[in-house]
């Protein structure tokens, strides 16, 4: 009955070990610096946290200490199935699948689509299938969700022979939460998912909005790589294509430096030379720092252009929906971009806002029912869903190993 989610990233591993069904956690945690110098594991269990040195600090020896967690736990022996995160499958994979050797050999085909997360993700699950050689391991996509987007969502306009040859095209990402909070948005406003078109905002460290109609996504913000769409924590967004040439001729930079810059040393972080925590920069902001203004004025700008662009691909809008870290936290950047959506019909409700207790699904804007020439309607309004990407995975890895057979 229990599965447990891992999420590898270059040099982290964050993992939970619930069960599918009715979403209860056991253990969860957090195992940062792999690879490097004093790499500790976090953990939470019934409760209670704590946090370890792991000493060498691989991929390995991070799950070895999720194995120990388990047998102190004594429910080892229930562990089922291990769903992974995977973020790029390229136009292959459209939904969860069994990481065979032949899936793993597509998965690192598309590391060239996203070289700084997919050797990562490769990395955790060769070290997990080390650990759990007996269970069934599932992939499950952030590029999956999107793969429903039509042909003029995802061809960018570059000669043909780029995408037939090289699969250069629009994917997206943050696929698996914006189906999640899709569907817990349809639960709130008790109306069936697909009779709803929304707007998914999933706002971190990486971001990125969703044109969801009836539960498929018709458009996203993301691209080829994650670098496309909105203004993130260290990641620059939408910028002219032209700048790799201007700055390689204008600054001696190289490519690599180029894109490298854009991924580390851009967003929040760049516009405003202070930090990439918009937690420090609303405070840093209150206090007169010009640069933390900045940066969450072009957040939230950007941020409200994207979501009235993907109204477009909807043709009507029932919601728009915060999600992800930012989403679910900042009281401030969700005001602020409602405040630019009444060309939408949104209109804030401060006080809803205001007092929705973290971590709580709320919605957070006023409704006004109005006669149209096709009899009722409603302005669009406002929610804040909390993702549970873990659960998701979860789930979907729970219905790929029932369905070859596994006992659950």
């Amino acid at each position: 009955m229990w599965t447990l989610v891992l999420n590898s990233g270059s040099s982290s591993l964050k993992f939970a070990l619930l069960n599918p069904a009715s979403g209860e956690v056991q253990l969860s945690g957090l195992a940062e610096r792999l690879g490097g110098g004093e790499a500790t594991i976090r953990l939470e269990r019934g409760g209670e946290k704590v946090s370890r040195s792991l000493g060498g600090g691989s991929y390995a020896e991070a799950l070895n200490e999720v194995l120990r967690e388990l047998d102190a736990l004594g429910i080892r022996q229930e562990v089922r199935a291990v769903g992974h995160r995977i973020v790029h499958g390229g136009e292959r994979f459209s939904a969860p699948v069994l990481l065979t050797p032949e899936v793993l050999d597509a998965v690192r085909a598309c590391v060239p689509l996203a070289p700084l997360h997919n050797p990562a993700n490769i990395v955790g699950i060769e070290a997990a299938q080390g650990a759990f050689p007996e269970l069934p391991h599932v992939g499950v996509f952030d590029t999956a969700f999107h793969q429903t987007m039509p042909e003029v969502a995802y061809r960018y306009a570059v000669p043909q022979t780029w995408y037939r040859q090289h699969g250069v095209r629009r994917y997206g990402f943050h696929g698996t939460s914006h189906a999640y909070v899709a569907g817990k948005a349809a639960e709130l406003l008790g109306r069936p998912l697909p009779e709803l078109n929304l707007v998914t905002a999933h706002l971190g460290n990486g971001a990125s909005v969703c044109a969801v109609a009836g539960g498929r996504s018709v458009d996203t913000s993301m691209g080829l790589t994650p670098l496309e769409g909105l203004v993130m924590g260290t990641r620059s967004g939408d910028v002219d294509p032209g700048l790799h040439d201007y700055l390689a001729r204008q600054a001696g930079l190289s490519l690599s430096e180029i894109t490298a810059a854009l991924n580390k040393e851009s967003g929040l972080l760049g516009l405003s030379g202070l930090t990439n925590d918009l937690r420090e920069l609303e405070e840093a902001a209150m206090k007169g720092h010009a640069g933390a203004r900045l940066a969450l004025d072009v957040f939230v700008y950007r941020l409200a252009k994207q979501v009235a662009g993907m109204a477009v691909a909807l043709g009507r809008l029932d919601g728009v929906v915060f999600t992800g870290g930012i989403g679910e936290n900042s009281r401030a950047v969700r005001a602020m971009t409602l405040r630019r959506l009444g060309v939408l019909g949104l209109e804030l409700d401060e006080q809803a806002n205001e007092e929705l207790p973290r971590g709580e699904a709320g919605v957070i804007s006023k409704s006004v029912q109005k006669k149209s020439g096709q009899g009722e309607a409603r302005d669009p309004l406002a929610l804040v869903i909390p993702t549970n990407e873990e659960l998701m995975i979860a789930r979907e890895t729970a219905v790929i190993v029932g369905g070859r057979g596994y006992a659950l």
